[in-house]
């Protein structure tokens, strides 16, 4: 697990920064510097939901993990975590940057096969390109959103560790696990319908609610599988 230790480094450095310098700044500037972080989220966004291969899959695995995860109150449940922990830092949007960082550190292939690869060959070369690039937008995240970006590393460590974990105990099945496998390709896409619904929330176009949507993120992987099984 060298390489999620060092992502966790960089955010902590990246983001510890990020606020302490965004905390200086004044309001106006921090609600622009938030606008920004929506503008270039929605890109983002964008681009990760264009890999999709089978649009199909990529529907069933958004309204579906999205009726899931509001039948099971996730962005309820989300808020009122988050309400206790706001009362320490008033002001600050702690849920809406703790959901961003986590999707942005943790969506994308570079996560998945940085991991995967970590497990297999102890080669965290991609994680150690993916840490640096966190750690840029953790400065830039906690300066806009504040303190809430650090909570992250809970998920980092849970989520990509976890998976290097898993890698090292099924290294034999998951040898043969790319960029290009069409798991990994309809997750970043499911991620990427995630990431834009936090860019128009924090552009305060609508309340997405995006935290409900998380489950598309299981449900991608196993339906680009199934679909793959069947053939289709």
């Amino acid at each position: 697990m060298v390489g999620t230790w060092i992502n966790m480094g960089t955010v902590l450095v990246g983001g510890s920064l990020g606020w302490a310098l965004g905390a200086r700044f004044p309001a106006r500037v921090r609600e622009a510097a938030t606008l920004g972080v929506g503008l270039v989220t929605l890109v983002l966004g964008m681009q990760m939901a264009l890999r999709t291969q089978n649009v199909l899959v990529l529907l069933l695995s958004v309204i579906l993990g999205g009726a899931l995860g509001g039948a099971l109150r996730l962005s309820a449940a989300l808020e009122r975590g988050s309400q206790r922990v706001e009362r320490l830092f008033p002001g600050r949007p702690l849920a809406q940057a703790f959901l961003t960082a986590s999707l942005l550190f943790c969506v994308g292939p570079m996560t998945l096969v940085g991991a995967i690869q970590d497990g297999l060959f102890g080669d965290w070369t991609i994680l150690g390109a993916k840490a640096i690039l966190d750690g840029i937008s953790a400065a830039a995240l906690a300066a806009a959103l504040g303190p809430g970006v650090l909570l992250s590393l809970g998920v980092i460590l849970v989520y990509q560790g976890g998976v290097t974990l898993l890698a090292r105990a099924f290294a034999q099945s998951l040898s043969g696990f790319s960029p290009q496998h069409p798991a990994v390709v309809e997750l970043t896409a499911a991620g990427g319908a995630i990431v834009l619904a936090i860019g128009l929330s924090l552009l305060r176009l609508r309340d997405t609610r995006p935290a409900d949507f998380l489950p598309a993120l299981a449900l991608a992987p196993l339906l680009a599988l199934l679909f793959r099984a069947l053939g289709g």
